[in-house]
């Protein structure tokens, strides 16, 4: 590199001596007396926002071999495939796209704003609190408390609602699904999601918003205010509960069941602190999108080309904090490998971010 770019000796100990006094402000301030982690016998994930030379992923790569790790795994978003190829260094690469025509990597970002060191520093330190205290399910089993994890009935205008409820001890935060079009409680896609849910330590109540009965009738589906009085009869349950009377509630809304939670959350009086829409209808709530307050995440799938427009046209609509998540590769149900995991982490990470205690997170690295 330094061939390359025509840099003499005296420049490389100018720019050195700069770049050092930076680095051991930088671990002064991250670091705050903590010890570097010994990487001998470990594996050691390198992570960047993408390669074009491939000269500091090759130095980190190098660096983590030098201080013991027994593996090195270089993961990145975007690179070219000639770096990629002549990569020698790391064990294996991770790469989820290499574009013929590269140019630079911020070329391939939405959003190429930089990371800046308070929010380093506020991750460093979650991520130290984890080390120091157990998640959630282990702190229970200490305590002898067991999770809740039963199937509950919820009347709802007239008729009984089946779902399955599963809380954590303590329930600071509460999950309902909205079912789409053709899905129940049993959904594997929502189960999976679920369990994600549950392992950041948040409830989760899977829900039939139509009985077997009505669920004969196609309009049902469609019939959005019917789907949003009974999501709000759930919450109002979940409010008369002694162990969720005080959880923050959010929804999980897949196809029309998206349209159902925006709507049920548009009203002065809805108790709902954050919604993600997975794969949703969002637009088939009408006007009521303006009156959502709750923080929302719009999740779509890259090859799902009509609902991404829809929901392009229905985050505009949406005056409350949003974000329009796009998972690359993946059509209407994320049946493609990897899609749906994708999907279930950053409705995780929306809803732990919004609905947990700071003191209480534990996000994975």
């Amino acid at each position: 590199m330094l061939a390359h770019s025509r840099v003499d000796g005296a420049e490389l100990r100018a720019v050195e001596d700069h770049e050092r006094a930076i680095l051991e402000s930088r671990v002064i301030r991250f670091r705050k007396g903590r010890s570097r982690l010994d990487l001998t016998g470990r594996i050691a994930l390198i992570v960047d926002d993408g390669i074009a030379t491939g000269s500091t992923a090759r130095v980190a790569c190098r660096i983590a071999r030098q201080q013991g790790a027994a593996r090195v795994i270089l993961a990145v978003p975007v690179a070219p495939a000639e770096t990629l190829a002549a990569l020698t260094e790391p064990d294996e690469v991770v790469c989820l796209a290499t574009p013929p025509q590269f140019t630079a990597v911020g070329y391939h970002y939405r959003d190429f704003s930089p990371t800046e060191d308070d929010e380093v520093v506020k991750l460093l330190d979650l991520a130290a609190q984890r080390l120091k205290d157990p998640p959630p399910a282990a702190r229970n089993a200490v305590a002898g408390r067991a999770d809740t994890d039963e199937e509950v009935r919820i009347e709802a205008g007239g008729v009984l609602l089946e779902g399955h409820l599963h809380l954590p001890v303590p329930a600071h935060g509460v999950v309902l699904f909205a079912h789409g079009s053709g899905s129940s409680r049993h959904s594997p896609r929502n189960r999976y999601v679920a369990g994600v849910l549950q392992q950041a330590g948040l409830g989760t109540l899977l829900l039939d918003l139509l009985t077997p009965a009505e669920e004969r009738n196609r309009a049902n589906v469609f019939d959005i205010p019917l789907l949003a009085r009974r999501l709000a009869s759930a919450t109002a349950w979940l409010a008369g509960r002694a162990d969720t009377a005080t959880s923050s509630i959010g929804y999980f809304g897949a196809s029309t069941g998206a349209a159902a939670a925006l709507w049920a959350a548009s009203g002065p009086s809805a108790r709902v602190a954050a919604i993600v829409s997975r794969g949703g209808r969002p637009e088939l709530a009408g006007p009521r999108l303006s009156d959502v307050s709750a923080p929302t995440l719009l999740i779509v799938g890259s090859f799902d080309y009509e609902v991404v427009e829809l929901n392009r046209r229905a985050k505009a609509m949406l005056h409350c904090p949003n974000q329009l998540a796009v998972v690359q590769g993946a059509t209407h149900l994320f049946e493609e490998t990897g899609t749906l995991a994708a999907a279930a982490i950053l409705a995780r990470d929306w809803f732990v971010r919004y609905l947990m205690p700071t003191a209480t997170t534990y996000p994975e690295e």
